[in-house]
């Protein structure tokens, strides 16, 4: 049996992101009230007011950073197993919401995002049905491709993207029409209007692709020109960009000049199709220090409307010792954190509504293990990839589900085999949601939709190890409940008139 797992240091004593706190007047001693007085009184109540006001507006661009703090000593006791640990603030009987800060108080709902995988549809038979409209706000449809040498964006599976018919679909329509994934998105678009997508361009595979496009003007303005022509061809409300990664100091330069071409374009494409309506720009942000300190990202935050943090894989098979992938917290095995991260990012000029926390629907294993901080020998099956479980099998049959109250993460353990998973537990879950909600951050996002549990029952989908699916919420549901909620009221754009496709110029009626 592996040794006892302690609890790790937290960053209990971090610092709220509230608004600056204003003191009241002091009182002035009673004095008779003439007219003048009166009046004097009145305008000094105005002026005062307004002042109240303006410092609200003004609070979120002026939040102060927090700092990442580490315990010097490790508190003793065993970690927990199979047993639900409330964050330190419930522990002390006061509600998440007790000590969130005035930022909650006055923001809308919560932005939940999910990634949208286009090979989905395959053997995890995970079509767009199947997407939970209901807890989420934003769908980054994942991936679209880059020609290095022109700077084109394409879509990377047309027969998914816009050829395959779904249950519904006529084969005998006339003209030029969209099916496939798109199709049935825009329908889910039309149904639930708080519903906004995005094309997400680049992702892992195809990052190279945008690295000689960044520092060349041609070969971006390629890039932004295709790009605002996909989002009207298939009726996007915006364009997602996760390039993984600027390199070197041109690349990061070029980054911020790709972001300001494709906001300027979104703007100009906005104004000539007479809508009132701001198409959204975002990225997939890393949260790994070599990466992200490479970034000019108080400049990039200008043209952005928010950032989709990828607070995962913080461990993996490239490592030496099995460790935490998501952790909140930092621990004594690992610096990275999510926390650690999302300081970095404010203290940088992004205010926290503007910072989505990403989250792994899925787990990586390490074999020949005693647990985190120690050495590995090797990964485990996974569901799809070597080392790679989805959440929706998690914990796997004969394993432990074994989790940290202080990092705020959560494992499962097979005792036997001496496999950990590192995964993201309802628990964690929990504690994520109430901690963003906490800091005054903009909501959560999901890697990705496939792997979450729940939902209508995969009949066609192949069974065995790492697959059959274990009892359990959906993760994405959970996060949105501890955070309080979502945003409902902000509409998506369903008119696009100069579509290359009949049947989406029509509204699809």
């Amino acid at each position: 049996m592996p040794p006892s797992y302690e609890p790790l240091p937290s960053n209990d004593s971090e610092q709220d992101i509230t608004q600056p706190q204003t003191s009241a007047p002091q009182k002035a001693g009673k004095q008779p009230i003439t007219r003048s007085n009166l009046l004097f009184i009145v305008f000094g109540f105005l002026v005062t007011a307004f002042v109240f006001y303006k410092a609200g507006q003004w609070s979120v661009s002026l939040l102060p950073s927090t700092s990442v703090e580490q315990s010097s000593s490790i508190p003793t006791g065993d970690v927990k197993e199979n047993e639900s640990v409330p964050d330190d603030n419930l522990k002390n009987g006061s509600s998440s919401s007790s000590s969130a800060s005035t930022i909650d108080e006055t923001m809308p709902g919560k932005y939940s995002v999910g990634y949208f995988v286009n090979w989905g549809i395959y053997g995890r038979k995970f079509p767009p049905s199947s997407i939970p409209v209901q807890d989420l706000t934003h769908i980054l449809y994942a991936f679209a491709n880059i020609n290095p040498s022109s700077g084109e964006v394409s879509l990377s599976d047309l027969w998914a993207d816009q050829d395959i018919h779904y249950p519904g679909d006529s084969w005998n329509d006339v003209g030029t029409n969209l099916y496939g994934n798109f199709k049935a998105i825009y329908l889910l678009k039309k149904a639930n209007r708080h519903l906004k997508l995005l094309l997400s361009i680049g992702g892992w595979t195809y990052s190279p692709s945008i690295h000689p496009v960044v520092v060349s003007p041609p070969l971006r303005a390629k890039f932004v020109e295709s790009a605002v022509k996909l989002l009207e061809d298939y009726g996007l409300d915006g364009l997602d960009v996760d390039y993984e990664y600027p390199q070197n100091e041109a690349q990061a330069q070029g980054y911020v000049d790709l972001l300001r071409e494709l906001r300027e374009a979104l703007d100009r494409h906005a104004m000539n199709k007479r809508a009132d309506y701001r198409f959204l720009l975002t990225i997939a942000a890393p949260c790994g220090p070599d990466n992200y300190q490479k970034l000019h990202i108080r400049e990039m935050d200008r043209y952005l409307d928010f950032w989709n943090m990828m607070a995962y894989d913080f461990a993996g098979s490239w490592d030496q010792v099995a460790n935490h992938q998501a952790n909140l917290h930092p621990s004594p095995s690992t610096a990275l954190s999510v926390s650690q991260c999302i300081s970095y990012y404010i203290s940088s000029g992004v205010a926290p509504p503007k910072l989505i926390i990403g989250m792994p629907l899925y787990g990586r294993s390490f074999l020949q293990t005693q647990g985190p901080g120690t050495p590995f020998n090797g990964v485990g099956q996974g569901s799809w990839e070597a080392g790679v479980y989805d959440y929706r099998a998690l914990p796997l049959p004969g394993s432990h589900l074994m989790q940290d109250d202080k990092a705020k993460a959560s494992w499962g353990y097979d005792y036997q085999k001496q496999e950990m998973i590192s995964f993201d537990s309802e628990d964690v879950g929990r504690w994520k949601g109430a901690w963003i909600k906490k800091m005054g951050l903009g909501g959560s996002m999901f890697w990705e939709l496939s792997g979450d549990k729940g939902g209508p029952e995969r009949k066609e989908m192949e069974g065995g190890h790492g697959k059959d699916p274990q009892p359990g919420q959906s993760l994405v549901k959970v996060v949105k409940e501890a955070m309080g909620g979502i945003e409902m009221g902000q509409h998506n754009w369903l008119n696009y008139e100069s579509s290359r496709f009949d049947n989406l110029r029509n509204g699809m009626q």
